[in-house]
């Protein structure tokens, strides 16, 4: 049995270009107004609870100030990234990839349960041959059930063609403004998760390879996998 189904697979780098997409496009259209409120209305920058920096071209699509074209980018990549969350949702819980893979247990979040999956993570240990270690449990979880669907549904709110549709999602958000300010939150605390992400699998580069080619569960392992492992646990306890 392969340890990434291929929808997971299929999702994970689709996704991954469709949020680059968005975050760089998203870049552009903050330096039409670089000033972030709270509430229905903001307007005078000296009521912004944050002013952000002015990013430069290399880092935003295009590649040059044009709020339209951003504006454009943006919205393409916003239907990938939209119905893949839903489809991956849908697939996690029909396959039982969440419960198997992703649910955590109250012994994940504590610092001796976090500490030692980094170092059997950053050892490609035991840990990280059977599945997902504590630290990649809360992450992910923290992510594809807080920050993803929040990034969704703040965009939908602050999308005029939405509001129409759905006025009730902009006032459960607290008005415009406060939605904008959540959904840049959103989106730099995803930037924040791909670092984190990035550095992990750079130090285990087999990850990445498992994420393109499925890789194999511990039950599949060589017979000399499957014997090792008892024994280096016998010398560990012994």
């Amino acid at each position: 049995m392969a340890k990434h189904a291929l929808s997971t697979r299929l999702w994970h780098w689709i996704n991954a270009a469709a949020i680059i997409v968005l975050f760089m496009s998203g870049l552009n259209i903050s330096n039409a107004h670089r000033h972030l409120y709270w509430g229905d209305y903001g307007f005078d920058p000296k009521e912004a609870w944050l002013s952000v920096i002015r990013f430069p071209g290399w880092a935003t699509l295009p590649q040059h100030y044009n709020l339209a074209l951003a504006r454009d980018w943006h919205i393409l990549a916003a239907w990938p990234f939209g119905v893949g969350l839903a489809f991956i949702w849908i697939a996690m819980l029909a396959n039982g990839h969440f419960r198997r893979d992703l649910a955590t247990r109250p012994s994940d979040w504590t610092p001796a349960g976090v500490i030692a999956s980094l170092r059997a993570h950053s050892a490609g240990g035991a840990d990280a041959a059977h599945g997902y270690n504590s630290v990649q449990k809360i992450l992910y979880g923290m992510v594809l059930g807080g920050l993803l669907p929040l990034m969704l549904f703040t965009g939908l709110a602050i999308s005029p063609g939405f509001q129409a549709a759905a006025p009730w999602l902009l006032e459960l958000l607290g008005g415009r403004q406060s939605a904008r300010s959540l959904h840049f939150l959103a989106a730099w605390g995803i930037f924040g998760f791909f670092v984190i992400h990035l550095v992990l699998a750079l130090a285990n580069w087999r990850l990445i390879l498992e994420m393109i080619t499925g890789g194999r569960r511990a039950a599949q392992a060589s017979p000399a996998i499957a014997t090792a492992l008892p024994a280096e646990g016998a010398r560990e306890h012994g």
